[in-house]
């Protein structure tokens, strides 16, 4: 069995909060993978470490195994960043397929997170809801957990789930189909499933008894105008600057989705640091 060890954690945790030289390296290209046109580069505030030159996939080959494997991480990112471990595994679980998908063995991305404007790391292009989709791809998997962490944490959509109880599970799972992160109506009622089954719970239990949670940010953001295209819908304009349909409706005070080019919404975009 491949456990990622605590001495790994320990490190993770050494860089993370360690320099902020640069450290650069370099792949062959592959078939499978296209480089961006910049060295792979420091990201979300830590560059990678010296010693992580090589692709590195962790196998498992059950769910038991994927836990015994990623919980000590998942139950890190939990105290850094508030996430319930509970949610970041479930959510491991369902988007990697339990570490064996065929995205994640590309790319070591557990969470099936897409490109998107302003990545700069290495990417894969992979059929998902289209084909040849970009998406993020990592040179160890804890880098995958650490960037779903930065994910939900600085986008505003996101926002209202860190009001919520870190032990409350179902709220999370229910809070995460609301704010856009997946389509499937059934998103919600899967993760709880793996949650209950699995007791995914106790790992978030022994992070709260151990009384060590970041404290929560002030909820302050950014707002700017979005001036109507031609052919914009509340829905684009949200996938854009990751906030509900809902949330656009509220701010502008709209009572229908009706747009017309030209009008001006105010939305809301990352969180203030």
């Amino acid at each position: 069995m491949k456990r990622v060890s605590l001495a790994v954690v320990l490190v993770f945790l050494l860089v993370s909060c360690g320099t902020k030289k640069r450290t650069t390296y370099s792949k062959k290209k592959s078939s499978e993978t296209v480089k961006s046109n910049k060295t792979n580069k420091e990201y979300s505030g830590f560059p990678f470490p010296e010693d992580a030159k090589k692709f590195t996939y962790f196998s498992t080959s059950s769910i038991e195994e994927y836990l015994d494997t990623y919980s000590e991480i998942a139950q890190f990112e939990m105290k850094a960043y508030g996430i319930p471990a509970s949610i970041t595994l479930a959510q491991g679980i369902l988007e990697s397929g339990y570490g064996m998908g065929n995205l994640t063995r590309k790319t070591n991305n557990h969470f099936g997170i897409k490109c998107h404007s302003g990545w700069e790391g290495q990417f894969a292009y992979h059929d998902d809801d289209e084909k040849g989709e970009c998406f993020r791809k990592y040179n160890h998997p804890m880098y995958s957990f650490r960037d779903h962490s930065i994910f939900l944490s600085s986008r505003a959509r996101y926002a209202s789930l860190f009001d919520l109880r870190r032990d409350d599970y179902k709220g999370w799972a229910k809070g995460l189909k609301k704010a856009g992160y997946a389509t499937d109506k059934a998103y919600p009622q899967k993760l709880i499933s793996f949650i209950e089954r699995y007791q995914l719970y106790k790992y978030d239990k022994q992070v709260l008894a151990q009384g060590y949670l970041v404290q929560a940010e002030p909820k302050t953001y950014n707002y700017k105008m979005h001036v109507v295209q031609k052919g914009d819908t509340l829905y684009s304009i949200s996938r854009t600057y990751y906030i509900t349909v809902d949330e656009i409706m509220e701010l502008n005070d709209m009572n229908s989705s009706n747009l017309s080019v030209g009008q001006q919404l105010k939305v809301k975009s990352e969180r203030v640091k």
